[in-house]
Formats: C-alpha cells, sequence, structure tokens
C-alpha cells in the first residue's frame, strides 16, 4: 500500500521540506534540489515493510511525531507557572521537548537517508540543502 498524500505531505514537514504545491513547477521543487527528489523517490518506493516501520514508528507509535509536536505547543499551559505548592515547573521544558522532537526528526530523515531540510535550520541539525541550478 502506498503512502497516502497525507502522510507524504507529514513527512515532509517533519523532515524540515517546504511544501510540495499543486504543480511542481516553482524554483523550490524537488527538481532543483538533490535531497528533496531523494526524499520523494525514497517515498514512492519504500517497501512493505520500510512503509510498515515508517507508520509505526514514526508517524502511529506511542512516541509518534504528532505527539512530540504536540507536547511542545501543550507545554505552554505551564509558562506561567514557576513553582506550585512541592511541584516546581521545568523552566527548559519547552526547550527539552523541543530537542526531543527534532532528535526524532533526524531519526526518520536517517531512516529516509535524506539530509534534514531547510526547515530544520533552527536546531542543531544544520538544516541547508544544495540548490542545483
Amino acid at each position: 500500500m502506498a503512502l497516502t498524500d497525507q502522510e507524504r505531505v507529514d513527512i515532509r514537514r517533519f523532515c524540515g521540506y517546504p511544501m510540495f504545491g499543486g504543480v511542481p513547477s516553482s524554483f523550490q521543487s524537488y527538481r532543483f534540489f538533490q535531497a528533496y527528489g531523494t526524499l520523494e523517490y525514497r517515498m514512492t518506493n519504500l517497501s512493505a515493510d520500510e512503509e510498515a516501520t515508517l507508520r509505526t514508528t514514526y508517524l502511529t507509535g506511542v512516541n509518534n511525531l504528532f505527539q512530540l509536536e504536540q507536547a511542545v505547543t501543550s507545554a505552554s499551559d505551564n509558562l506561567d507557572t514557576d513553582q506550585a505548592a512541592v511541584w516546581t515547573h521545568n523552566k527548559n521544558e519547552v526547550r527539552d521537548r523541543m530537542r526531543l522532537y527534532n532528535m526524532w526528526r533526524r531519526e526518520l530523515c536517517a531512516f529516509l537517508g535524506v539530509p534534514a531540510g531547510p526547515g530544520m535550520a533552527g536546531s542543531s541539525t544544520g538544516g541547508s540543502i544544495p540548490l542545483v541550478v
């Protein structure tokens, strides 16, 4: 079974690659970035076992990327509390959650055999890919 369009969108996003768009006609399409083309090729040509691993480990597993991403945004619920009774808020919670989330994003890139995309430039991955002209 092939990846759904939504799964492909999510994989691109988690790997730090820009949206594909309806028509690959702009200079930012996969035709101009070798890594982007590799990602598209790999998503199209996964074996059944690789596809199952991708889905169960990264997209729907217990600690999947959606849950890790949501944990970062829900950490904002605690930003107004420094200390309450015996409970003390981890002042580095957002940073720690982002590190964990980005670690798993890098693991996804490694599983797919592609470098982290430009959308991960703010993390410690480098996040730059060369433009082919």
